[in-house]
């Protein structure tokens, strides 16, 4: 899959965002290319079917 986005076009959002006062917590990239950029306090990434999982597997008693 070629890639749909340059380091260029992830550069200038970023600036966009800090030139607005807003700091960036995190940035995802999507397989369409669509970049997000989540602002705000820095916060987990949603938790998904496998990261559930992980965490009640790892709460079990020996």
């Amino acid at each position: 899959m070629p890639v749909t986005f340059k380091q260029a076009d992830l550069k200038r959002a970023i600036r966009g965002v800090q030139a607005a006062g807003i700091t960036p917590s995190r940035v995802e990239i999507r397989p369409s290319g669509e970049i997000v950029i989540i602002t705000g306090a820095d916060q987990a990434a949603p938790d998904n079917a496998l990261d559930q999982w992980l965490a009640n597997r790892n709460a079990r008693p020996d």
